[in-house]
């Protein structure tokens, strides 16, 4: 009982932390990359779809991205997508190829950036947490149903606490690199 407790708090720990770093490969740094526009949803007759979905989408170098749709007339949804996107990226069409610019960030947008960072890691601590709190209250109930020993209990405490401390210290790591990487030129 107290083994499967102790997995399904650490699954659920490192799916937090997993939903965290696909956040952050979200966000906009000074490089381009096809996770930056993954997100999108293009209008293709009717219903919504990613953009990956819709077009082959690649890096050109280290400031463009190209989109190329399967379909010449996705050309116009898929700027519109772009371009009601929080991303604030302009694109260039050329025929069927659509060419995103991204322009160096400024150091005041570096700094919001990175203080995201650190609120999106604040919320993922609070998750792991709240999963803590979970597992706690599992031993805590099968200790009043008598079915573990009150050092059993102390054990399982303990070993959910180092685990929550653990993912806690990979949160930390997974935003510390994301910052460094915000404020690299």
């Amino acid at each position: 009982m107290i083994a499967q407790i102790k997995q399904d708090a650490e699954a659920r720990m490192k799916k937090s932390i997993e939903s965290l770093k696909n956040d952050l490969s979200k966000l906009r740094t000074g490089r381009a990359s096809t996770t930056l526009v993954d997100h999108l949803k293009v209008n293709y007759y009717g219903s919504d779809m990613p953009l990956n979905q819709c077009a082959a989408v690649a890096v050109v170098d280290a400031r463009s991205l190209t989109i190329t749709p399967w379909e010449k007339q996705m050309v116009a949804p898929i700027e519109k997508a772009i371009l009601a996107s929080d991303l604030g990226l302009t694109p260039n069409t050329a025929g069927t190829v659509i060419r995103i610019n991204l322009p160096p960030l400024t150091e005041q947008r570096r700094k919001e950036l990175a203080k995201h960072v650190s609120h999106e890691g604040e919320n993922t601590k609070v998750a792991i947490r709240a999963v803590r709190r979970d597992a706690m209250q599992h031993v805590k109930d099968l200790l009043k149903e008598k079915q573990i020993s009150e050092d059993e209990e102390r054990k399982a405490e303990q070993d959910v606490q180092k685990l929550t401390d653990k993912h806690v210290a990979d949160v930390d790591v997974v935003c510390k690199a994301k910052e460094q990487e915000l404020m690299s030129l």
